[in-house]
């Protein structure tokens, strides 16, 4: 059979290919330096602004297996005294941010376990952990404590000790409900450790149960998608979230990818996994769910929030634990080193594990919370007048009346709101409100 040219020409435009889409910080990483580190202690010796909102992140890198599209830092050959020495660095750092002027004295409004796996660790490390994190900084009027789960990693009395020490978000990493989906996609856990955890979780009575999903996973069909929907929709879990695969460059399958020469990823296309995701919220939708950003679906949107993203999102202080975790202080973005062993020497030494630092000045601040606010689906004019005193509609113009031409998105009635079309590509529509200085060149 021929092919068509003009399919042709679209599919290789729409392919999927190597390197990073999803946009979570601005200015982008690569702008940002080890020179600019000595801002950090700045930001940490400054006066916190008035009514800023603090919260923790804690890095968990340690896991079962490597997953074939995994790119965080993430360890799966370290024993039971590395990983404490690991987890004693962390509090050993909390201990050392909690006394600058930026943080004493303040209570957390949010917490998040990432990782890696932050459920590998037993119920006693996590008892401990969490007992010394607490009188470091106080977190008894959090208003959000999630955490991060692989399925196979839960049993009963794990799961009660992530109640116990106030988990109020539980999300597990499910990815696929098809067993061949995940093996070859490097996941741990199976289909049947996925039920019995979700059931587990659900006789713990969490606030919020959320489950992930890959669109366009290795070896992904039309058939497992569906079935994958249709399992969701079964369990109906307050939450899920549905992210679009991408093949960053430090994962498992570009260096397949790399070694055999090919430029497109084993995966769909992103018109196919555009598609997927919109079929998979317009199912949720038909069930009662409310879509709530371009990548979550909530049960109850009164009831059911994000209060990590949300606050993150709109300016919060953010103090990053652990190898490789990213923080926000006082307009001053930066990362600890990205290896353990310079990270833990750093810390033995009573230095800040500092690997890179990039300072906003305003108009940078004003463009990340509103590119990030785009993910919302809608972005409230009022709220950059009043707090950068900028006219977005103004300011931005030429690119929203560009994305309004695309019948991507509309101005009205005080607000930028994308359409469902606009939502499931948001990333790639972000570029387009950077400095010219910042932007660099994207497939897609």
């Amino acid at each position: 059979m021929e092919t068509n040219p003009a399919e042709a020409s679209q599919s290789a435009k729409t392919s999927t290919r190597a390197g990073n889409y999803f946009i979570s910080n601005y200015p982008p990483f690569s702008f940002w330096s080890e020179d600019q580190r000595v801002e950090v202690e700045i930001a940490l010796n400054s006066e916190p602004a008035p009514d800023a909102k603090l919260g923790l992140y804690h890095h968990i890198p340690f896991c079962r297996k490597r997953c074939h599209f995994c790119y965080f830092r993430v360890y799966t050959d370290k024993n039971a005294r590395q990983i404490q020495e690991y987890l004693d660095g962390t509090i050993a750092e909390l201990k050392a941010m909690a006394e600058r002027p930026l943080i004493r004295g303040r209570k957390l409004h949010f917490v998040y376990f990432g990782g890696g796996t932050p459920s590998y660790l037993s119920a006693k490390q996590l008892h401990e952990l969490t007992d010394q994190l607490k009188a470091i900084l106080a977190w008894d009027e959090a208003e959000e404590v999630a955490f991060e789960c692989e399925p196979g990693t839960l049993n009963p009395s794990k799961l009660t000790a992530v109640k116990d020490i106030g988990v109020t978000r539980l999300s597990l990493g499910v990815e696929n409900f098809d067993d061949h989906i995940l093996q070859i996609n490097g996941r741990a856990h199976r289909a049947p450790e996925v039920y019995r955890a979700y059931e587990r979780a659900l006789a713990e009575n969490f606030d919020q149960i959320n489950i992930d999903l890959i669109a366009g996973m290795l070896e992904e069909t039309e058939e497992n998608w569906q079935r994958n929907i249709e399992q969701t929709i079964k369990m109906m879990p307050d939450s899920v979230t549905i992210y679009q695969m991408e093949i960053p460059y430090n994962t498992g399958i570009y260096k397949e990818m790399k070694a055999s020469g090919k430029l497109v990823a084993p995966v769909a296309d992103w018109e196919t996994k555009r598609r997927w995701v919109k079929e998979a919220f317009a199912a949720l939708e038909s069930v009662g769910y409310t879509i709530a950003s371009g990548y979550t679906a909530v049960k109850n949107p009164e009831k059911t929030k994000f209060i990590y993203r949300d606050e993150l999102w709109s300016g919060a202080d953010l103090i990053g634990l652990g190898v490789a975790s990213f923080s926000h202080a006082a307009g001053v973005h930066y990362q600890n080193f990205t290896e353990i062993e310079p990270y833990q020497e750093s810390i033995a030494a009573g230095e800040l594990p500092l690997k890179r630092a990039f300072r906003t000045n305003e108009e940078e601040r004003m463009i990340r919370e509103f590119i990030l606010q785009m993910k919302l689906g809608k972005v409230e004019l009022g709220y950059f007048s009043d707090k950068f005193g900028v006219d977005i509609h103004e300011h931005f113009a030429d690119q929203l009346s560009n994305l309004a031409d695309e019948e991507l998105l509309s101005v009205e009635d005080g607000f930028v709101i994308l359409n469902r079309d606009g939502l499931l590509c948001v990333d790639n529509l972000l570029h387009d409100f950077f400095l010219q200085e910042h932007r660099t060149s994207q497939i897609v």
